[in-house]
């Protein structure tokens, strides 16, 4: 029996997040003041007072989250729980930058760095308007790969994550993907729905941002975690730098593979998943994927305290 830490993706953001963990754990407020010094602006300001559209532009909400998220991990840390509590780390797409930087595979302030560069240049490689996601519920990942097939007609359109048995979430050219939706509803899909996001993320038409990452990543100290993470485009676990550095790339144009995700770690004896950062979206997944899983949320410092209580219990 094993615990993991995961952490969140983009969606999970609100305003106020991690602002009671900077009041109550002074390591909280230390991870905002480094992103904000890392970035030269208060990304701060905007997370805890700004407008909810500006928090949301993708180069806004990559590092926001990974702070939010690191804030917590800070919080269980000064609780007296360490990050070699949990036999692995996960994150859902840019949660992956988070869980390397609370294995200490990155810095803070690098990691914020690269999540600014990731949201730039994943917002750049499509024009507005001419990409488009869509969420595909009560279909399995063979079923959406069909549909996606179809509706491709010469265009790009794929699945982008597959988040848990009923849920996976296509990408590409925006005809296309509204295509798929109309197909995946002839199909039997319980539901599907073009999703509110301002680019087509994990497809081909990312490729323009991989090439920018694979710049920003060579240039970006990557040390081996302390503790291994189950990497998105390979399901399994990994702790070699280099291979971080080319799965981080890879993973701007591949497939979010959560689901199989979680069941290696299941395989491998995980029965505990904390959910570390923003919201309570990875912890929906998880249960749905595993229902004997044993869940628990770090976003506040009642739940730091809290998540103490068990984990040094």
């Amino acid at each position: 029996m094993s615990r993991a830490f995961i952490f969140p993706g983009q969606g999970a953001q609100t305003i106020g997040m991690g602002r009671d963990l900077a009041e109550t754990y002074p390591e909280a407020r230390a991870v905002f003041d480094e992103v904000d010094a890392a970035l030269g602006e208060k990304l701060s300001d905007l997370i805890w007072e700004g407008d909810i559209a500006d928090l949301t532009l993708t180069a806004n909400a990559q590092p926001a989250l990974m702070a939010t998220s690191l804030a917590a991990m800070r919080a269980l840390e000064a609780e007296g729980v360490a990050i070699s509590a949990a036999s692995y780390v996960a994150g859902h797409s840019l949660g992956e930058y988070s869980a390397l930087t609370a294995a200490g595979a990155l810095s803070v302030g690098d990691a914020a760095k690269l999540l600014r560069a990731r949201g730039e240049a994943m917002q750049a490689a499509v024009p507005v308007g001419e990409g488009a996601m869509a969420a595909i519920l009560g279909l399995n990942l063979a079923a959406v790969r069909d549909v996606a097939e179809q509706a491709a007609q010469g265009e790009v359109c794929a699945a982008a994550n597959d988040n848990d048995p009923g849920q996976v979430v296509i990408s590409g050219a925006k005809a296309a993907v509204e295509r798929a939706v109309d197909i995946a509803k002839e199909a039997g899909a319980r539901r599907a729905l073009l999703l509110p996001v301002s680019a087509p993320f994990h497809c081909a038409l990312m490729e323009p941002a991989a090439e920018k990452m694979a710049q920003a990543l060579s240039e970006t100290d990557v040390n081996t975690p302390a503790v291994p993470l189950v990497a998105n485009v390979v399901a399994e676990a990994v702790d070699d730098p280099a291979v971080i550095r080319s799965l981080l790339v890879d993973q701007i144009c591949g497939s979010v593979r959560w689901r199989e995700s979680v069941e290696w770690m299941v395989a491998k004896d995980v029965t505990e998943f904390w959910e570390i950062g923003a919201g309570k979206a990875l912890s929906g997944m998880v249960k749905r994927i595993h229902r004997g899983a044993v869940l628990g949320n770090v976003g506040t410092a009642a739940d730091a305290k809290a998540a103490a209580e068990k984990l040094n219990g």
